[in-house]
């Protein structure tokens, strides 16, 4: 097999939630990525990704069961629920015109970052299984999205450079920091690394330092409103938005916290059923996440990762960059831990792809 090749597609969602097999529309179109031994899938949207290769395995590749995986997520973030990141009046890094374009879809967001969902992922022989772009805000009243998404077929890796970095952090318990921030310095340390070793095409993988709790990464779009009070409200009550949106259907106001609470709970339940149903999960595991869950604090059971990755390809990134990322995307750590944490040790790691 040659060289490694790349494609690049551009999706049309059929719904707001929709699931499009990227291997097969590559096939169809006589792309030879898929057939390589690696390949390395890369989307551009904060909304919409991809699920790591060994969870989509654990659930037999079958859309059913990776649909119910991602939907036991999306019912923790109901739409509508109020979110401030919805309340464009706000958002005064928008205009006027923008504020009535833009989309009411923190739901989404953050359905994407506590599913898991990623932004880069490799899978080991393609072909041979479906590769599933999921789209969480796909059309909306606007109408329907252009999506984007790079797939990089590959022969073999070689780790170029690993090296770790210290970021500061804040005093705050619960607190993101956005990676990407020129005032952090970090992207601009790690497109240096890049130049100097001279990559063409490669992963970039930054991951939290073995040693390192209570806290994850992942990439998503950092708007303050999201991530300064919506996901920290979902760290500290995973309930905090499926209790208010339940609100309105009661009629005794003085019972709508309690009342609430357990209708959540309740809804929980039937959430975690249809998860551990996804992933074939037994009985009494799934026994032991509840318990785990209900005791409230949402950083034990959100699928918060240790690592993330991007695809260095200069050739595709818009200049002066060589990290392929979307306009909205940026690496944002995340920590809910009150203790004297003054910084968190990544790791970096770049690997050659050819």
């Amino acid at each position: 097999m040659g060289a490694l090749v790349s494609a690049t597609l551009e999706l049309r969602p059929r719904a707001r939630f929709d699931m499009i097999d990227v291997n097969q529309l590559l096939l169809q179109q006589g792309s030879p990525v898929p057939t390589y031994p690696r390949a390395l899938y890369c989307s551009y949207h904060t909304t919409a990704g991809y699920l790591e290769q060994s969870l989509c395995a654990r659930m037999g590749y079958q859309p059913e069961a990776v649909a119910r995986f991602v939907r036991s997520f999306q019912r923790l973030f109901p739409p509508e629920a109020p979110y401030l990141h919805d309340r464009m009046e706000l958002r005064g890094e928008l205009s006027e015109e923008e504020r009535l374009r833009e989309p009411a879809n923190a739901d989404s967001h953050l359905a994407f970052i506590s599913s898991g969902l990623k932004n880069c992922v490799t899978y080991l022989h393609p072909s041979r299984n479906p590769v599933f772009f999921i789209d969480l805000d796909g059309v909306h009243r606007g109408g329907a999205r252009l999506r984007k998404t790079t797939v990089v077929g590959y022969t073999r890796e070689e780790l170029v450079v690993q090296e770790r970095v210290s970021i500061p952090v804040s005093h705050h318990a619960v607190d993101s920091i956005n990676l990407k921030d020129p005032k952090v310095g970090f992207f601009r340390h790690v497109e240096e690394l890049i130049s100097r070793h001279h990559i063409e095409a490669g992963r970039l993988d930054v991951a939290l330092a073995p040693e390192e709790r209570h806290a994850g990464l992942t990439v998503n779009e950092y708007e303050t409103l999201l991530m300064k009070h919506d996901l920290r409200e979902v760290l500290r009550d995973p309930f905090r938005f499926m209790v208010e949106k339940g609100k309105h259907i009661l009629q005794d106001p003085l019972a709508v916290p309690e009342k609430t609470r357990s209708y959540a709970a309740y809804d929980l339940i039937h959430m975690f059923n249809e998860l551990m149903e996804a992933l074939r999960i037994s009985r009494s595991a799934l026994e032991r996440l509840i318990v785990r869950a209900t005791g409230g604090a949402a950083s034990r059971f959100l699928r918060l990762r240790k690592q993330v990755s991007f695809l260095v390809a200069p050739a595709v990134a818009e200049p002066p960059a060589s990290i392929v990322q979307g306009r909205y995307q940026s690496p944002i750590l995340v920590q809910w831990h009150l203790g004297d944490v003054t910084s968190r040790t990544l790791v970096i790691t770049l690997t050659r792809l050819t």
